[in-house]
């Protein structure tokens, strides 16, 4: 009974110690252990070692704004101006292949030339020129060339064998190739005339006309020139910042002015039949001077493809002295090589001193590239 009753005071007394041990624990701050050093565990200290640092760096964030479109809203497409046909970059982007040439008829010879009338190709048309070929003893010989582009003449009028025979006639007895293109719409030619200040139609055929004789047997393509008169002086100096075949050129009377002053300046600009209007008028974004600057090759002197040579009557009734004058003036300006010369009273034809003209004209061709 004794051991019974003791037992049952032990089991109380320990329930009670239980009881207070957990009141005073909870009582107690939770705070970590931390052991002593004699208790520490000890440890094999390892050198540090530096890894290279690599810059991390987070692209900016993109942020796409919100856009409330309205059912109503419009845009407008950015474009890419489209520059007229006449100018100069537009021309020069453009191919003129040219093609072999035809002979369609021959002619009457020459003092020491064979004469053809003779065909090829400019934009699918069939253009018709005149071609003379000096003598040869030597099937294979190669001559220098001398596109030869003729004045304004009435479409109607033209015709290929008529008008500066005595022009071509002087070239042809110096040994040179002449080929002389008719135009689209003169004479036998395909197409329609349309002029060579509003339109680079001219430019065009002439263009191909090089390249067509460029392909000729007996013709030489690196001792190219050009020759031209009035409208074909326009012609002629278009040509030589197109392209780089022709290596000389000359111009008698030549329309060669600014295209703001062709159609402001020169009252033969608005005379019917003789120079056509041009086709393109600027639009309100494009002013006049803008429009003359990219279709005038007096803006692109620095690419003259040669040397050239000018002459003008004083008492040109047709085309302004002042013209040339210009030019000869751009040129110098731009460090292009040029010769000037004027004749005192003389005509838009420079009949009077036509000898002295076309003399200073074979002497000016044959000291570049007579020779190969």
């Amino acid at each position: 009974m004794l051991f019974y009753r003791l037992g049952i005071y032990r089991i109380f007394t320990g329930i009670c110690i239980l009881v207070l041990s957990n009141i005073f624990v909870s009582c107690v701050p939770n705070t970590p252990y931390t052991p002593t050093i004699s208790e520490m565990p000890t440890q094999k200290v390892i050198p540090e070692t530096r890894l290279p640092i690599i810059p991390v760096t987070s692209p900016a964030p993109s942020i796409t704004p919100a856009i409330a479109i309205s059912s109503t809203q419009t845009f407008t497409p950015i474009t890419t101006p489209v520059l007229p046909p006449l100018s100069i970059a537009s021309m020069r982007s453009s191919n003129y292949p040219g093609s072999d040439i035809k002979v369609e008829k021959i002619l009457e010879r020459g003092y020491n030339y064979d004469r053809y009338i003779a065909s090829y190709l400019s934009e699918g048309l069939k253009i018709y020129a005149l071609l003379t070929v000096p003598d040869s003893k030597q099937l294979d010989s190669k001559f220098p060339v001398i596109i030869f582009n003729h004045g304004y003449i009435a479409p109607k009028e033209y015709k290929t064998t008529e008008r500066y025979v005595v022009y071509v006639d002087a070239f042809a007895k110096r040994g040179y190739i002449v080929f002389k293109p008719d135009y689209r719409g003169h004479g036998n030619s395909e197409g329609t005339p349309s002029g060579a200040y509003s339109s680079p139609a001219y430019t065009i055929d002439v263009l191909n006309a090089v390249s067509s004789i460029k392909k000729y047997p007996q013709a030489e393509p690196s001792r190219i020139r050009m020759w031209g008169h009035s409208m074909g002086g326009q012609i002629t100096l278009r040509s030589m910042v197109i392209t780089k075949d022709v290596k000389v050129g000359v111009i008698w009377a030549g329309v060669v002015a600014p295209f703001y002053d062709i159609i402001n300046n020169w009252r033969h600009a608005r005379r019917p039949g003789l120079t056509p209007q041009p086709t393109h008028t600027p639009d309100s974004s494009e002013s006049v001077i803008d429009y003359s600057a990219i279709v005038s090759p007096n803006s692109f002197l620095l690419d003259l493809s040669g040397p050239l040579q000018l002459h003008h009557g004083t008492s040109d009734p047709t085309v302004p002295l002042a013209f040339s004058e210009t030019l000869y003036k751009q040129i110098k300006k731009a460090g292009g090589m040029v010769e000037f010369y004027t004749y005192e009273g003389d005509n838009h034809n420079i009949a009077i001193n036509f000898s002295l003209a076309m003399y200073r004209t074979l002497s000016f061709f044959d000291r570049y590239l007579k020779a190969p």
